[in-house]
């Protein structure tokens, strides 16, 4: 099975290696001395510290796991300006019902919809990779069609 490259920018890429270093130091060190400290408290069967410190365990350790692997298949996305066409990288500026809006397209590690960075794998990032300015794109949301206008490229 072929492995799945994560489309992640330079700031991206230091934000999962900040996380990363925080999970596998700082984290893993706090919760390793909290469920130490339960175990010390004796019955193991009715303390809810313990439970909920390896609970916490559990999840840094899945996340760590996930962080690298997202890391070891890592792709950088070069964000150079001058692009004619939408691609992973692009800020794209569009007229959505008579509003402008402006998107950065990303990869799904980095997606923030809220922030304006959407992901290529998202619905209107698809529709958007490979159009050009002035170019018109239809997506067909739950709410409504919507004519997403390519204003500029950056």
């Amino acid at each position: 099975m072929a492995t799945k490259k994560h489309l992640l920018t330079k700031e991206g890429l230091e934000k999962l290696n900040k996380e990363l270093e925080l999970l596998t130091g700082q984290r893993r060190r706090e919760v390793i001395e909290r469920i130490q400290e339960a175990v010390a408290h004796g019955d193991l069967s009715e303390n809810a510290d313990y439970a909920q410190a390896k609970e916490e365990q559990s999840f840094i350790e899945g996340r760590i796991q996930e962080l690298e692997e997202i890391l070891k298949n890592a792709e950088i996305i070069e964000t150079k300006g001058g692009h004619s066409l939408v691609s992973v990288g692009s800020t794209v500026k569009v007229k959505v019902n008579g509003q402008e809006r402006s998107y950065t397209i990303v990869g799904s590690n980095e997606a923030n919809p809220a922030a304006g960075r959407i992901s290529n794998e998202s619905l209107v990032g698809t529709k958007l990779l490979g159009a050009k300015p002035g170019d018109k794109v239809m997506i067909e949301a739950p709410g409504g069609k919507n004519e997403y206008q390519i204003v500029a490229i950056s």
